[in-house]
């Protein structure tokens, strides 16, 4: 455990090297690397794409964060990097129902100002959150309608889980 939380906190080094060998190791780590998981979120926005490249094979891997990563996730939602942001959403989406009170802010998300990876992640993950994300469905609908046939898709989906039809 001290290792992930050493390699968590190298993520964030201004030595490039000692932050790419921190996402290699959190990399090879699978499910293990949940602590890790707010860290690896930020570290997908590394100028280094390498860096970046081990913290998305690690994210791939990770399954559900734990739910007290919840505000930051929520936090990360909003960051300028798509990539951070995308991360976000699909590791809130993981948490399932759990997320229910991120859904505010996965609604925000779809924004069209927002690129559409993040839109399109943020739908998907309101869907997992299911019927707690009532909330989100004013927006859905409107990302249901849009030009973006994934963005559609995946808004109609969420609105058919949370409605429960």
């Amino acid at each position: 455990m001290q290792e992930i939380s050493n390699w968590s906190a190298d993520l964030q080094s201004d030595v490039a090297a000692v932050r790419l060998a921190a996402a290699r190791q959190l990399a090879l780590m699978g499910e293990d690397a949940r602590p890790a998981a707010v860290a690896l979120v930020r570290a997908t926005g590394d100028a280094q794409e390498e860096i970046a490249e081990h913290a998305v094979a690690a994210l791939e891997e990770l399954g559900p964060p734990s739910g007290d990563d919840m505000a930051q996730l929520v936090e990360l939602l909003e960051d300028a990097h798509d990539d951070v942001a995308y991360w976000a959403a699909t590791l809130l989406g993981r948490l399932g129902a759990d997320a229910a009170p991120a859904t505010d802010a996965l609604a925000g998300a779809l924004n069209p100002r927002r690129a559409l990876a993040v839109r399109e992640r943020a739908a998907w993950a309101l869907g997992r959150i299911g019927p707690q994300a009532a909330g989100a469905v004013a927006a859905l609908e409107t990302a249901a309608a849009e030009e973006h046939a994934r963005l559609r898709r995946l808004a109609g989906e969420a609105l058919t889980t949370i409605r429960g039809a």
